[in-house]
């Protein structure tokens, strides 16, 4: 496993740290190999229409920290596109025991024109005093952004010592936009910050407790668990500060993407000795079942896992047979970040359908824990095959909308919100769940199965939205290769 240095205020970036690239075109399987053997390069993109903003994948990972308070220090325009975060906890918080899902406590610094000059230092102060005093959390984040990182204000400095008068952590989250182009690095500056302050040494191994480093998808995990013996402790949506503390007493860790958590695994694992399962998450029958037992085996549930496996089996396989016949041959295109996408292309193989092409955000040739098996494309090429048109575009929707216009796919599914107009625009079917645990294991697999049937047979509101809608890309551009603007197959 890679060492990371946890005492530093600011996280390595994807880039360096990992080797991670943001563009790509040719296969799956191609992608892989040059990763394996050292030989992937990144793609210049010639033309950027619009990336992902880290500061927003690092708020993401407090903010929804039952007592926490999170301050965002920079111009109030930086803030202005993450409330749908209280709506998700509010929303959800039910489901996941919080008894009583309260608006989420987001403040900003609201730098504005002077304050770059003159520095933003006392207002950053004064608003960690009065967050303190107005709603009494037991921490307080202060997300750094872009204007803050080239005035250079001193926040670590000023982060210790409002902690030392206030007598609860400040903490620093040092995810300025310009930092990385890769957006999931705002995800390790935000567990990067928890690890370094927040997350306590332990006091008494629990010996039926593991770690779920997730988003906000239902609980799944807590149902699973239950027949093994064992208790979920989510991180970091609604959990506790209490309880996201004492995280180093896990007897393991799991995390349902990669991409999202594998930061946080591999610290847990380097400064408190908690195990994180490497292989990737469970979608699709191969990997669901390595991953189980992967979980057995660190949790010492062998037997358990193999009688909970073969129920598993007996209840949903020859649902799961009933479901493929009705999908069997039918072609699909995904898109979304790194791991949750290839777990899709794996849902759509059990069903029988095809991944004819994918766009997807990002590509981490390994992760923190070093492991190839917590390679999701890498298995979903080795189980499945391979998937052609795939390209790997931080969020650029010209190289999505080129590709889909080609493929034609049956059904488009997508993972963030606004990608599915591109497929309803071109008369293309299409997908969205924000639940990302909806299609996990053998259950997972039925659901989504079913969910596919319903948005493939209702295809006459995107028919007829595609004779009216209007394409903002030329025909010129429509007939290019999709990778044309990184110089062609960059991997090649």
């Amino acid at each position: 496993m890679s060492k990371l240095n946890l005492d530093l205020p600011e996280v390595a970036i994807r880039e360096t740290r990992l080797g991670s690239i943001t563009g790509y075109c040719g296969s799956a399987k191609e992608l892989v190999g040059h990763a394996r053997c050292g030989k992937l390069k990144e793609g210049n993109h010639q033309f950027n229409q619009t990336i992902g903003c880290s500061v927003a994948q690092a708020i993401c990972t407090v903010v929804m920290i039952q007592d926490a308070a999170v301050i965002s220090h920079g111009p109030i325009g930086c803030l202005g596109c993450l409330h749908e975060f209280d709506f998700t906890y509010q929303q959800n918080g039910d489901l996941r025991g919080v008894a009583n899902p309260t608006q989420r406590k987001l403040f900003s610094t609201d730098i504005e024109e002077k304050d770059t000059i003159y520095g933003g230092s006392q207002k950053l102060r004064t608003a960690i005093k009065e967050v303190y005093e107005k709603v009494d959390p037991k921490v307080i984040f202060v997300a750094t952004t872009c204007a803050v990182g080239i005035i250079g204000d001193d926040v670590e400095s000023i982060t210790d010592e409002m902690a030392d008068e206030l007598g609860i952590p400040v903490i620093g989250i040092y995810c300025e936009g310009f930092r990385s182009k890769i957006w999931t690095t705002g995800f390790d500056a935000g567990y990067h910050a928890i690890a370094r302050k927040l997350i306590k040494a332990p006091e008494k191994k629990q010996e039926d407790r593991v770690n779920v480093i997730n988003f906000w998808g239902s609980d799944v995990f807590g149902k699973w668990f239950k027949e093994l013996g064992l208790k979920p402790n989510y991180v970091t949506p609604y959990s506790t500060v209490e309880q996201l503390s004492r995280s180093s007493e896990a007897i393991a860790s799991v995390q349902i993407c990669a991409t999202l958590g594998s930061y946080l695994g591999a610290a847990l694992e380097q400064k408190y000795g908690v195990p994180e399962i490497k292989t990737s998450a469970p979608y699709g029958i191969p990997q669901t079942d390595r991953w189980f037992r992967e979980l057995g085996k660190i949790t010492h549930k062998e037997a358990e896992v193999e009688d909970f496996l073969k129920i598993q089996k007996e209840e949903w396989l020859p649902q799961i047979a009933k479901i493929r016949k009705k999908l069997e041959g039918k072609t699909a295109y995904v898109t979304g970040g790194a791991s949750h996408g290839h777990s899709l292309v794996a849902i759509l193989s059990e069903l029988g359908m095809k991944a004819v092409g994918a766009a997807i955000f990002h590509h981490d040739p390994l992760y923190d824990n070093e492991s190839v098996e917590a390679d999701a494309l890498a298995h979903v090429v080795e189980d499945y095959g391979d998937v052609p048109h795939y390209n790997v575009c931080n969020k650029q929707e010209y190289q999505l909308v080129n590709s889909l216009n080609k493929v034609r796919p049956d059904v488009l599914l997508a993972r963030h919100g606004g990608m599915t107009l591109w497929g309803a625009k071109l008369g293309i079917p299409s997908l969205l769940i924000g639940d990302e645990h909806y299609s996990m294991g053998y259950e997972g697999i039925v659901r989504y199965g079913k969910r596919l049937i319903e948005v493939i047979e209702n295809d006459e509101f995107v028919k007829n939205f595609s004779k009216h809608a209007m394409n903002p890309y030329t025909k010129w551009w429509l007939e290019q290769e999709s990778g044309k603007l990184l110089g062609g197959k960059q991997n090649g």
